[in-house]
């Protein structure tokens, strides 16, 4: 029996069927993905009169730019995937296009602010968040948030592969790790973590839910999260939420499974009782497809490498990606059913 329940049906699967979907709402989806796209750019009345820094009130230098004006530069960094001095050159190209009198954030002022700056984490969805908000958030409705967990890798983007070929470096290329944690209703991303490369994916469950301001239903995760310290984590933080964790294939009961049964104990009786592909649709484990899709599309969109040369600017440059993924999605997003 294989440890992941997707590796299940593996010796024959090329014999199942594709699942065929139908899009439902590809008119207004495929307008929100031309939007996407689109070169225009306004500023607020709001935006303008917030560019320059507040005066401080203590002793020291005041920054010429406040939080907003660097983010804004930050974003158009991720999304357009360009370096400091291009992105100095775009944001001075927009403001002098729309004849604003605005100071031009430059290049090594957006490097140097990108250490220290504290990007807007989604609101709860019951907040009403509005456009000007950092993560979306305005689907409305109070219900507990389901959610899925998941990690990839990014690349330290270094020295190319013309350089190794050419020179033939040993060096391994090193990657940071980026923890995620999606909104399995709306596709949002609601926390993000990058650690090191070494670091236990299941050590990162607690740090994403101290972000997420919503109360949590559930946490879905695949077989690496199945820890002890992930159950106490989640039971810490949210005591009615339920962890959706495939046990291991040596997994067994506890000590006190027959008169005090945990999760864990009632996942694996549900598996001896329908199986693991059973235990899969009874309790929604499917829904983690989504947290893959999540990073595809950060990885096609932002891209799957880290330029900063810090930890903290690393962290600043994935929070500006995923804050300028949950704004697109703000514009529209697929309505999916199955049709076969």
């Amino acid at each position: 029996m294989p440890a992941l329940p997707f590796k299940l049906n593996q010796d024959r699967r090329r014999h199942i069927p594709e699942q065929k979907r139908k899009v439902v709402n590809w008119r207004e989806y495929d307008e929100s993905l031309r939007r996407r796209g689109s070169l225009t750019v306004w500023f607020s009345d709001e935006v303008i009169e917030a560019w320059k820094a507040s005066p401080r009130t203590g002793r020291g230098g005041r920054p010429a730019y406040s939080d907003l004006a660097i983010l804004t530069g930050l974003t158009l960094k991720a999304v357009f995937r360009l370096a400091y001095r291009q992105t100095e050159g775009l944001i001075g190209s927009v403001i002098g296009l729309l004849g604003l009198d605005l100071a031009v954030p430059d290049h090594s002022t957006l490097c140097r602010r990108a250490e220290t700056l504290e990007v807007p984490r989604p609101k709860p969805r019951g907040a009403g968040a509005g456009a000007d908000d950092a993560g979306g958030g305005a689907d409305g409705g109070a219900e507990p948030l389901h959610l899925l967990v998941d990690s990839t890798g990014l690349k330290l983007i270094g020295a190319g592969e013309w350089l190794v070929e050419k020179h033939g470096a040993k060096r391994r290329r090193s990657w940071r790790k980026m923890h995620l944690g999606v909104d399995a209703r709306t596709g949002r991303i609601v926390a993000a973590t990058l650690t090191d490369r070494d670091e236990d994916d299941a050590a990162q469950v607690g740090p994403l839910l101290d972000q997420v301001a919503d109360p949590v239903a559930s946490v879905t995760a695949d077989g690496a999260y199945d820890q002890e310290g992930v159950y106490a984590d989640v039971a810490e933080r949210h005591p009615e939420a339920e962890v959706v964790v495939p046990p291991r294939s040596t997994a067994v009961p506890s000590e006190s499974a027959e008169t005090a049964p945990t999760q864990r104990d009632r996942h694996l009786q549900l598996i001896a009782e329908k199986g693991r592909m059973g235990w899969q649709k009874a309790t929604g484990y499917n829904a983690r497809a989504r947290a893959e899709a999540a990073i595809s599309r950060y990885k096609r969109v932002i891209g799957d490498g880290l330029h900063a040369r810090t930890d903290r600017r690393r962290a600043t440059e994935v929070n500006v990606g995923v804050h300028a993924l949950n704004r697109m999605l703000e514009l529209g997003r697929p309505e999916s059913v199955r049709i076969a």
